[in-house]
Formats: C-alpha cells, sequence, structure tokens
C-alpha cells in the first residue's frame, strides 16, 4: 500500500477568500493523478486551518474562532466521508492555542476520519521551544497521533521579504529547519517520550544538524584557555552569561534521530541524506501535492533511485506510516 501522508484540499469558499493555486479546490484532479500514480491513500490537512497559507494583510492565521474551525473541520469530514478508501485528515492546531482551542482539537480528533494533528514550525516568528506548547504536546502525547510539523504562512525572518516565491521554497524550509531543531533541543521528546513528530518538506535541513545541535548545548568553545583540572567548559546549565536558560535535552542529537520526515523535497541529494543520516523507517512518503505541481510520479522514482534494498523502500512508501497512523477506522 503506497501511502502520501502530506496532501492539501481546501473548500471552495477558502478560495473566493483568499488567493490559493486552483489545484487546492480539485478534489477530482488530485484523486485521479493519484489512482494514475499508484498512490492509495492520502492524508490531507491545513496548517493554518480555515485561514490563508499567502500573506493577507488583516488576517491572523492563529486568531481563527473555534466555530471556524469546527467549520472548516466538518467539511473536510465530510469530504474523507465521501472518500473513505482515498482520504484521512489532520487536525490543525495552533501550538500556542488557549484551553478552549485544544479542547475544541481533542474533540475533533474523535471523529475518525482525523488520524494525525498538523501544526506549524514557528507562531509569529516564535518557535516550539517555548514553554507556551506544553499544553500542545501534552495533548498530542495523549491523543497517541502523529503530527505533522508544517511550516507557517509567514516564515520568521520574512516580515520584509516581498517575493512570495522565495517565502514559499526559502523561508519556509529555514523556519522548518529552525522549528524541528528548537524541537530536539528543548526537550519535548524526553519530557513526551510518546511524540511521533513528522517534518514536513523532507524535515529541512535536519539531517545536517546532529553534530551542531550537540555543540550547542555542550559548547566547549567557550571553556577557558587556560582552565585548570578542576574547571568545566560551559554548558547550556551553565553558559558564559551566567544566566540559566530554558531546560534542554541531554542529548539533542539523538532527539533529532528520534523525529521522522516526509519526503516532499525536489531534491535528491537532501532525500539521500535523510536515509544516511535519519535512516528509511523515520522517511515517510509525502508529496505536498496539492498545491506542488511535480509529477506525482517523479516523487515515487526519487525513493526508488535511493541507495536502499526494496524493502527499505516500501516502507518509506507505505509502512512506515501504517505503523504510525491507526488507519483500521473507518470514517
Amino acid at each position: 500500500m503506497i501511502i502520501d501522508i502530506h496532501g492539501h484540499l481546501s473548500p471552495p469558499e477558502a478560495a473566493r477568500r483568499f488567493p490559493m493555486p486552483p489545484s487546492l479546490t480539485d478534489v477530482d484532479g488530485m484523486l485521479a493523478a493519484r489512482a494514475q500514480a499508484g498512490i492509495d491513500l492520502t492524508i490531507i490537512g491545513s496548517p493554518v486551518g480555515a485561514g490563508a497559507m499567502a500573506r493577507v494583510p488583516g488576517v491572523d492565521n492563529y486568531a481563527q474562532p473555534r466555530d471556524r474551525l469546527r467549520a472548516f473541520h466538518a467539511w473536510m469530514s465530510g469530504l474523507i466521508g465521501t472518500f473513505p478508501d482515498q482520504l484521512r485528515g489532520y487536525v490543525y492546531a495552533n501550538p500556542f492555542g488557549d484551553d478552549d482551542h485544544l479542547e475544541g482539537v481533542r474533540q475533533t480528533l474523535a471523529d475518525p476520519a482525523f488520524v494525525g494533528l498538523i501544526t506549524t514550525s514557528s507562531v509569529h516568528g516564535e518557535l516550539l521551544g517555548s514553554p507556551r506548547a506544553d499544553s500542545f504536546f501534552a495533548l498530542a502525547a495523549e491523543a497517541a497521533v502523529p503530527v505533522l510539523v508544517h511550516a507557517p504562512a509567514e516564515p520568521a525572518g520574512t516580515e520584509r521579504v516581498t517575493d512570495f516565491g522565495f517565502v514559499e521554497q526559502i523561508g519556509r524550509f529555514g523556519d522548518l529547519t529552525s522549528g524541528l531543531a528548537m524541537i530536539a533541543f528543548a526537550g519535548w521528546l524526553d519530557k513526551y517520550p510518546g511524540l511521533r513528530l513528522i517534518g514536513a518538506t523532507g524535515g529541512g535541513a535536519l539531517a545536517l544538524l546532529p553534530e551542531r545541535l550537540q555543540t550547542a548545548a555542550r559548547p566547549r568553545h567557550w571553556a577557558p584557555a587556560a582552565a585548570g583540572p578542576g574547571e568545566r567548559p560551559p554548558t547550556r546549565e551553565h553558559p558564559p552569561t551566567g544566566e540559566r536558560p530554558p531546560s534542554v535535552t541531554a542529548d539533542p542529537g539523538a532527539a533529532l534521530r528520534r523525529l521522522y520526515v516526509d519526503t516532499s523535497t525536489t531534491s535528491a541529494a537532501h532525500l539521500r541524506l535523510n536515509a544516511e543520516v535519519l535512516g528509511p523507517d523515520r522517511m515517510l512518503l509525502g508529496t505536498d501535492s496539492p498545491p506542488l505541481a511535480s509529477p506525482l510520479e517523479d516523487h515515487l522514482r526519487m525513493i526508488e533511485k535511493l541507495p536502499i534494498d526494496q524493502e527499505a523502500q516500501q516502507r518509506i512508501l507505505g509502512g512506515n506510516a501504517e505503523a504510525l497512523f491507526d488507519l483500521r477506522r473507518r470514517p
């Protein structure tokens, strides 16, 4: 079974309110393309809920009332119920949402159409290492469902970037890299060992970071040049400034390797690096299509060309998703 864990569809009403690629409302076209490529099941969701994935003046994706999100998820549930053999869904969650928002997330997850959560790697530039994300991670661990961590519409550091193509392809990649690295660095996977977090867009540059995260947690280059035998170099607990920072995992490099990533990248080198550093058991087929227009067959072909055996390929194409997600319930 081939399972794509990263797809998007939007209701026609949203297309009338916000700018978006036409493919996001073309349900028939999306399903036909998947049937032709041999993809059996797609998990769809929105990293902005009922909001806009493009920068729209006056629109704050993180200030959506609960009734609007309820209507959006009801539309998605109805669509999945119409195509139960081809679709499942993610419930959108603001990682810094208040108790009322998170209770709505919890209630929506009870619908068998939904098999996971989708959230963003930052909110208004604030990364998920913030203590304000604790309630969200606690909910995800309690619900025991995978979480697709997706870049936000407005990535950190792009407030003054006017070229949308750059924001979409570069800014979001960087935001996702920082967001996932901060999750590993901040110790959430130690506090909630049951968390199953999947980085979209191939996890950004995650595979390049294990050693850098170790150095960030234990910055030996700050040690005094003439330190005596009883002295130790600064650490996150005892930094050179003398200020005590937030809690950090003892081994952020190992925590990083407990994250999962999808395959929604157009770079074969990126895909190979993920397979080498994270391993095929931490990779899941994801196309980010719609809206990305790359032929689905190209995504499958890149996986087939990885220097791994056929059994590992099958795990990426569907086996890992079947193990992570509860796909037995029928919507």
